[in-house]
C-alpha cells in the first residue's frame, strides 16, 4: 500500500489558562482525509518559528486553514485594527514565510478563508478590514446566533471567471452557492495572482497563481464545512489531493 501524500497545517496559538496551546479545526483534518486522500499533519506554530525549508522537506503540500484571528495589518501597509480583533502574530510569523517559499519550491497550495488571505498578503496584497463597511460591498459576516448548519448554508453565489478548471468543477455552471462566514476580505491582489471567482458586488472570492510550478488556490469560503455533500467542494480538494501526490512521487525519485 502506497502511503498518502502529508499535507501540513499551520495551527492557530492560543492560550488556554496560563499556557499556550496550538489548534487546528477538525473540519480541515476530516476534509483533507475524506475528499483528498491524505494525512494531514499539524505545524505549531512557535515563538521561534520553525525552519521553513525544513518543514517543506518533510511535505507534499500545505492547507492554510480559517481562523476566527485576522492578519495583522502592518503586514500588509494596513491602518492599525479596530479594539478587540482577535490576531495571531505567531501563525502570521510561520505562514507567511512558509507560503512565499513554498510557491517558489513547488510545494502545493489551498488556502481557505483566513488562508486565502495569508495567501494574497504574502504574495505582496492588501485586505479589507471590514468589507461590510465598504461602500458597494456587501456584509459577508455569519450570525453566530444560528445554528452551525445554518452559519455555513449557502450565503450567496459566485461567478466563476471563464478560465481555469473551476466551472468543470462545477460541472460547467458559471455560478455556484457558497458560505460566508468572513469579515476580511481581498482589496489588492497580490503579484502574479489571478481572480477565479467573484460574489455580487465584486468582492474577490477565488484565486489561483497560474505562473507557480505546483497548484496554487485559494477560496474565500469554506467548502471545508460537510465537504463530501458538495460536489464543487470535493472537486476542489481533490484536485489538491492530485496535486500532493504529483509532489509525492516526485520526491521519492529524489
Amino acid at each position: 500500500m502506497l502511503a498518502r501524500p502529508v499535507i501540513g497545517i499551520p495551527a492557530d496559538r492560543r492560550m488556554l489558562g496560563l499556557h499556550p496551546f496550538h489548534a487546528v479545526g477538525e473540519k480541515y483534518a476530516h476534509a483533507l482525509t475524506q475528499a483528498a486522500d491524505v494525512l494531514p499533519l499539524f505545524i505549531p506554530v512557535l515563538p521561534n518559528a520553525l525552519d521553513v525549508d525544513e518543514v517543506l522537506s518533510r511535505l507534499d503540500g500545505l492547507l492554510f486553514p480559517g481562523s476566527p484571528s485576522n492578519v495583522e495589518p502592518y503586514r500588509y501597509g494596513g491602518e492599525p485594527s479596530a479594539l478587540g480583533t482577535l490576531h495571531d502574530p505567531e501563525r502570521d510569523s510561520t505562514t507567511l514565510p512558509l507560503i512565499a517559499r513554498a510557491v517558489v519550491v513547488g510545494v502545493p497550495i489551498l488556502g481557505l478563508c483566513r488562508g486565502f488571505q495569508e495567501i494574497n498578503v504574502a504574495l505582496g496584497g492588501t485586505l479589507w478590514q471590514s468589507v461590510h463597511e465598504v461602500p458597494g460591498l456587501l456584509d459577508h459576516r455569519e450570525n453566530k446566533h444560528l445554528s452551525l448548519d445554518l452559519q455555513y448554508g449557502p450565503s450567496h453565489e459566485v461567478l466563476l471567471e471563464p478560465v481555469g478548471p473551476m466551472r468543470g468543477w462545477a460541472n460547467g455552471l458559471e455560478r455556484i452557492s457558497v458560505n460566508s462566514l468572513h469579515a476580511q476580505g481581498v482589496r489588492e491582489l497580490g503579484v502574479g495572482l489571478q481572480v477565479e471567482a467573484r460574489a455580487p458586488d465584486g468582492l474577490i472570492e477565488a484565486f489561483s497563481l497560474p505562473n507557480a510550478p505546483a497548484f496554487t488556490r485559494a477560496v474565500q469560503w469554506h467548502p471545508e464545512w460537510q465537504v463530501m455533500s458538495n460536489n464543487f467542494s470535493r472537486a476542489l480538494f481533490a484536485a489538491f489531493g492530485d496535486a500532493a501526490r504529483e509532489r509525492a512521487a516526485l520526491r521519492a525519485v529524489h
